[in-house]
C-alpha cells in the first residue's frame, strides 16, 4: 500500500519500479519480462536479464503455421512507442 499512496502520475509508477522485474506487453504481440534500469519521459526503456516471447507466421509447404519464440536477452533497448503495457512482473 505504500508504494500506490507515492503514485501522483503514471511515470511515478515506472519511477517505483527502478531495478526491479517488470513486464512490458508490446505491439506486434511481442512481451519482455527484464530488470528495468533506465527509461525516459517517451517510455523509452532499458531492461537487462530480459526474457522477449514473439510469434511469429511460418509458411512450409503452402501451409501456415504460427511459431512462439523465445529469447533472453542481457540489455535491451525498448522504444516507447511500441509499449502497450507496463507492469510489475509478478513472481
Amino acid at each position: 500500500m505504500e508504494k500506490i499512496a507515492l503514485i501522483q502520475n503514471p511515470l511515478d509508477y515506472i519511477r517505483l519500479n527502478m531495478e526491479e522485474e517488470i513486464f512490458l506487453k508490446c505491439k506486434g504481440d511481442r512481451e519482455i519480462r527484464g530488470k528495468l534500469d533506465a527509461y525516459d519521459n517517451h517510455l523509452n526503456m532499458i531492461l537487462s536479464n530480459a526474457h522477449e516471447t514473439y510469434k511469429q507466421t511460418v509458411v512450409e509447404n503452402d501451409e501456415e503455421s504460427v511459431k512462439k519464440i523465445e529469447r533472453n536477452l542481457d540489455m535491451v533497448f525498448v522504444r516507447g512507442d511500441s509499449i502497450i503495457l507496463v507492469s510489475s512482473a509478478t513472481k
